[in-house]
This record gives structure tokens, C-alpha cells and sequence, in this order.
């Protein structure tokens, strides 16, 4: 139990520091860095969600695995939606740029060339 213990408790730091990280850089130009920055907090809350159960398992050994199973379940479910959340604003702005992309908006937003029909 203590290993299992101390894996959350690593990971805690890992995630945290790579959400801490993300949020302390200067605000992002492109698409990929904002998306990387809204994950940032689903990140943190993971990160805590993996040290409580770190904590639990080692202040209370008699509760067995079931608090680093739920705390490794909880971060990896809240690190899926916060990413699926995240995936859906790219697509969603991709789609805004694609769609406006030679409709007499000129070809600024566009990667097609402006004579290439759509």
C-alpha cells in the first residue's frame, strides 16, 4: 500500500507541476497552446485528486486500495473531460476558421490559396 502511496504522490507533483507550469507561461498566440492552457486546470484538480488518495492510503492503511483506486479513476476521468472539453473548442474554432475561410473574408485565416476554389 505505501508503494501505491507513493506513485499517487509522485504523480500529484508531476501533474500539478506540468498544470502549474502551463498556467505560468505568458498567455498563448495559437490554437494548440490554448488548448494545452485549458486543460491546465482539469490538470491541478487531478493532481490533487491523486494526493488526498496518497494521503489516505498512508494515514489510514486499514481503508486498503479503495482510495487510491478511486483517486486514480477520478484524475484520469477528470484529465479525459477536461481534454475532451478542450478538443471540442479546437474543433469548434477550426471549424469557424475553415468555414469562413474564402466567403468574402479574404484568405487572411485561410490555408488554402485564394484562387483555390472550395
Amino acid at each position: 500500500m505505501v508503494i501505491g502511496a507513493a506513485v499517487c504522490l509522485g504523480l500529484a507533483v508531476l501533474i500539478g507541476g506540468s498544470g502549474l507550469w502551463t498556467l505560468a507561461r505568458r498567455p498563448p498566440v495559437d490554437l494548440t497552446s490554448q488548448v494545452l492552457r485549458m486543460v491546465a486546470p482539469t490538470q491541478l484538480a487531478a493532481a490533487l485528486m491523486l494526493a488526498a488518495g496518497g494521503v489516505i492510503a498512508l494515514a489510514a492503511p486499514g481503508a486498503g486500495p479503495v482510495p487510491l483506486i478511486l483517486a486514480g479513476f477520478g484524475a484520469v476521468a477528470t484529465i479525459a473531460v477536461g481534454s475532451w472539453q478542450a478538443a471540442r473548442y479546437a474543433a469548434r474554432r477550426e471549424g469557424a476558421a475553415a468555414s469562413a475561410c474564402g466567403q468574402g473574408g479574404g484568405c487572411a485565416g485561410c490555408t488554402r490559396d485564394c484562387g483555390e476554389a472550395g
